[in-house]
Parts: C-alpha cells; structure tokens; sequence
C-alpha cells in the first residue's frame, strides 16, 4: 500500500487547507493512495509577496521530515515556494501547484490566462514562467487584488472571477489557470459561466502526484 500524498498549504489560513481538502475530494479512489491536506503553522496567514514565499522554505523543508511515509508531497501555493530546496531533500516526488497547472492549461489550449490573487503576484508568476521558458503562450495574467482569505470565503469572489476570466479571454486566453489555492471551490461553476477550460492548480498537481504513485505500482 502506498503512503499519502500529503497536500501542503504554506499559509497558516485553515480555511484555505479545508477548502483543498473538499475540492480534492473526487481524488480520493477507491484503493488508491491517501491524500492528507495539511497547514503550515509556521506560514503567514496569507502567501502575498516575495518576502512571504520566501520565509516559508525552510519551515516547509522541515515538515517533510514529519511524513516519512509519504508517497508525493503537493506545494499547495502558486508561487511553488521552496520547489527546489523541498525536491533537493525530498527521496520522493515534490510538486509544485504552478508548474503543475500551466502545464495542465498548455496540454489544453495553445495560449492561456493567468487569474492572480494581486497585484505584487505577477512578477513573481512572471519570473518563473520566463524560467520554464513558456512566457510566449501566456495571453495575459490579471489580478482579482483581494486577498488569499478572501480568495477562499468572500462573498464577492466569484462575480470577480467572472470578471477578470472575461477580461483574459478578450486577450486571448484558451483555458484558464487560477493562480492561487484558494480559489479551488470556484473552478467548476467558473469553467461553467465562462465555457472554457478553467484549470485549479492543485487538482493539477494532486493528479500528477496520484500518475506518478500508481504508476509505481506496476
């Protein structure tokens, strides 16, 4: 038997872990591995700047070494914070909801949407697409500029969501990645309301973490 995938928020908002735990339900099969949401203590209550991404590498390193019987580990923030230090230590497979995510759009649609949290999100978003060397078939990334609590239990999310979903499809976009973990619970009435593929960047990376697990089965 498998030991979990163990799915981690690096903010300290457990509003945002539940909100993953219930749109990862569908990814719970029956003989499959476990897959365990769990919350950085440690983080801020919200993953908003470079500064934040920053300080929880090393606090995420060290909670890996908690689940030694872990099969996979998912970075469950957009930014992937810590990717390389945690797959440097890691002797199983590390993913990082953002790469996971583009590459699920780009296998969907030839150019795509980014929908950040804020703001002071996109260069950050925009350095690490420039790294997997994919920055041409990016239509546009737009910010919602409300914050990662709000992105998880404001009312006013999802007319937001509209909004800047329709605004990345005038720019061109073909699918849509939302850019960060909070907004799980509105991918499927979004894809819904706007009629493309809207990807959630942590189903993403949970269902390249449950391939490389079963595979490992035969």
């Amino acid at each position: 038997m498998s030991g979990p995938i163990v799915v981690i928020n690096p903010n300290s908002n457990q509003a945002v872990t539940d909100g993953l735990d219930r749109a990862l339900a569908p990814f719970r099969l029956d003989g499959g591995p476990e897959i365990k949401c769990v919350t950085l203590a440690e983080g801020p209550f919200g993953v908003e700047s470079q500064v934040h991404s920053d300080q929880v590498v090393l606090p995420l390193v060290n909670l890996l070494g908690q689940h030694p019987d872990a099969s996979a580990f998912v970075i469950a923030c957009y930014s992937d914070p810590g990717i390389d230090a945690c797959r440097s230590v890691s002797p199983v497979p590390v993913f990082g909801i953002q790469e996971s995510g583009v590459l699920t759009a780009l296998s969907r649609a030839d150019r795509i949407g980014i929908v950040a949290i804020s703001g002071a999100s996109e260069k950050r978003h925009r350095l690490y697409m420039r790294r997997m060397g994919i920055s041409d078939r990016i239509a546009g990334e737009r910010a919602l500029n409300i914050t990662v609590d709000e992105s998880a239990r404001g009312s006013g999310t999802f007319a937001r969501l509209q909004e800047i979903g329709n605004r990345l499809i005038e720019d061109g976009a073909e699918a849509l990645v939302l850019g960060c973990a909070g907004m799980a619970l509105h991918r499927a009435p979004l894809e819904a309301e706007l009629g493309i593929p809207v990807i959630d960047p942590t189903q993403a990376a949970v269902t390249a973490a449950l391939g490389a697990v079963l595979a490992k089965r035969f």
